[in-house]
């Protein structure tokens, strides 16, 4: 069995394969690099096999998202870790080590991410993961380096590996053992959250996810689907309500979900008042579609409920509205919030 795997899953992702790879080849370290096609329609497949024969390819029959997409890929390959890369990221030599260290150093380490950089501005952190991710109560996502549509520039003000709430799936080294004890990513979020939700169950096992200052890698983000578009945005919400809904303690279900919903409702309607009623729409069938899983996430939730006992919160959810701070009281980066020293 191999120490480390790295798996890049794609779909129609021949331009960024043609472009990064040849970076990951270079700096594996002599680990095998799978490429797990999603039934692309390009000529990825036709590239790997003329121009990178010695990529592991792991064709699939149909595309099932990412969440799908690696949970079917990576029951056909063997490994002590996984390294989950997306195909738009281009790394940087001595960026897998450091990784491998610090989850060889505590067996709790189900996954830990390396520093994100934007590769278009090198020299700022990247949207979607940056130098950790975090939560606040009403399940918004932010990173150390990011909030909201604020990234800072990288002034080695987050150079110290810590434990995070949730690791980046653009580049996430994960705990195969523990990747498949949890049974994967959930497959019905198809793209987008499903890697928070995953963290938030292992955390709730008892495991720690890190961030690991130490190694760098420079992400173009937006790849598959560009930061402004309605598809992601109906995912986002959607999937955003249905990890609150199985993973919050239970006494904190309703109130939570309550909130949300007020609060994407007024969301939708900022949008509709600045002419983009396509994303307003999405908010509305995203909540449709949250109602549409409840039976199912009721099922899904009584099935995780030993994962729940006994962690009614983690010290990695912060407990102010990362809204209110941000859009109300003006705190634009991590370390402006109250209480960020002790997440």
């Amino acid at each position: 069995m191999d120490q480390v795997a790295i798996v890049i899953l794609n779909y129609n992702g021949r331009a960024y394969l043609e472009r990064f790879l040849p970076s990951v080849l270079a700096h594996s370290e002599g680990y095998p690099v799978y490429v797990a096609d999603n039934d692309s329609t390009d000529d990825s497949v036709g590239l790997l096999r003329e121009k990178f024969p010695t990529v592991r390819l792991v064709q699939l029959p149909l595309n099932f998202g990412y969440a799908g997409g690696y949970n079917a890929a990576l029951k056909q390959i063997e490994a002590r870790y996984f390294l989950l890369l997306n195909s738009d990221v281009e790394v940087s030599p001595g960026w897998l080590a450091p990784l491998l260290k610090l989850a060889d150093t505590n067996p709790q380490i189900a996954a830990c991410q390396p520093k994100i950089r934007s590769y278009k501005e090198a020299h700022r952190f990247e949207y979607a993961g940056a130098a950790g991710g975090y939560i606040d109560y009403l399940g918004y996502p932010f990173c150390r380096g990011r909030l909201f549509d604020t990234v800072e520039e990288d002034q080695h003000q987050y150079d110290d590996a810590r434990e995070i709430f949730w690791a980046t799936g653009a580049c996430m080294l994960v705990r195969a053992e523990v990747f498949h004890q949890l049974d994967g990513f959930d497959p019905r979020f198809f793209a987008h959250m499903e890697e928070i939700d995953w963290c938030w169950r292992a955390k709730n096992a008892g495991y720690q996810i890190w961030y690991c200052p130490d190694s760098t890698v420079f992400h173009v983000g937006g790849g598959t689907l560009p930061k402004s578009n309605s598809r992601k945005t109906f995912l986002n919400y959607r999937n955003s309500l249905a990890m609150l809904y199985k993973n919050l303690p239970t006494g904190l279900v309703f109130r939570t979900i309550f909130t949300r919903l007020v609060l994407d409702g007024i969301a939708g309607g900022q949008l509709l008042l600045k002419g983009n009623w396509h994303d307003t729409m999405a908010i509305i069938r995203a909540h449709f579609a949250f109602y549409s899983w409840l039976s199912f996430l009721r099922k899904q939730r009584r099935s995780l409920t030993d994962l729940r006992k006994n962690r009614i919160t983690h010290r990695q959810i912060y407990p102010h509205s990362i809204v209110g701070q941000y859009f109300i009281k003006g705190n634009k980066t991590f370390r402006d919030l109250p209480n960020s020293t002790e997440l």
